[in-house]
């Protein structure tokens, strides 16, 4: 069978242990925080990342360097590998088209060789979700197509239930009008949005209180599940809140116990948009 591996990228937010498990090759997004760039060799501890949002430092974020995603890719076609590579939604940067056009003119260099680029239409662990199963597969035995043709089969099933803490900074991104942010934040709504089929972050609706978005981001899970109950694996994702990420665990786990809840961080480059005291909930769903 010709070798091939699965790579992504860091919105992907895949727990670190499992990268490291899995070798598996990450093409960094970049952020900014105080005219100093991170992403590749110089990174920020998420907490470090998340505390200085809070005191107020705003980060602006950059799609990844098509000179890196040559030197990856290259690297791995040198060695004789094909690439499934499953990137961040095209609707959120221009990610997916700088690996796009590097896979094409490397496919002109090395035309035994075969690369394929999916837009995941994900965000974070979503994204993150789809790798996982596609890793999963390849390690039982699936073959390069088999893999391919699933994730983008499949990737539609990926729901995303996210909620916020601070409405000013969906209000940044674009996600909230200044006018709703701040009589939201008077009257403490707390918004519950999704990554829809188009692989856009919008607004689901609006919900009195963070306790009640926690338990709506599970209810939310409920309903969508109807046809994958023996899915097993769901992931939460979350800014600088452990304690919410883990009572969305502790939800899921007293109404669904044979599920496998993975919890990890969002990374900088989503977070910058969401901010610290997001919480997300992925999951395969019968819709987004």
């Amino acid at each position: 069978m010709q070798k091939y591996v699965i790579t992504t990228d860091t919105t992907a937010d895949l727990p670190k242990e499992y990268i490291e498990k899995y070798s598996i090759n990450i093409i960094p997004l970049y952020y900014s925080l105080d005219d100093t760039i991170y992403g590749d060799e110089k990174t920020l501890d998420p907490l470090v990342f998340f505390s200085r949002m809070r005191k107020g430092e705003m980060p602006t974020t950059m799609a990844s360097n098509p000179e890196v995603v040559r030197k990856i890719f290259s690297s791995l076609l040198e060695q004789g590998y094909d690439i499934i590579h499953i990137s961040f939604s095209s609707a959120l940067s221009g990610s997916y088209n700088n690996s796009v056009v590097v896979s094409r003119d490397l496919a002109d260099e090395y035309k035994e060789r075969r690369i394929v680029v999916v837009d995941s239409l994900c965000a974070s662990l979503g994204e993150g979700l789809l790798v996982y199963k596609a890793i999963q597969m390849k390690e039982i035995g699936f073959n390069f197509e088999e893999v391919y043709q699933w994730v983008e089969t499949n990737k539609m099933n990926i729901c995303h239930q996210f909620t916020v803490d601070d409405l000013f900074h969906l209000h940044r991104g674009g996600r909230v009008s200044k006018a709703a942010a701040i009589i939201g934040s008077m009257i403490n709504v707390k918004p519950i949005l999704h990554v829809d089929i188009e692989g856009r972050l919008i607004p689901l609706l609006n919900v009195r209180g963070r306790k009640k978005s926690l338990t709506t981001l599970v209810e939310n899970m409920q309903k969508r599940i109807e046809g994958y109950e023996e899915e097993k694996d769901v992931f939460i994702s979350y800014g600088d809140c452990l304690e919410d990420a883990e009572f969305v665990k502790n939800l899921i786990v007293d109404r669904y116990p044979n599920k496998n809840v993975v919890i990890s961080h969002i990374s900088p480059t989503v977070g910058s948009h969401s901010g610290p005291g997001t919480v997300a909930l992925f999951f395969m769903g019968n819709e987004r």
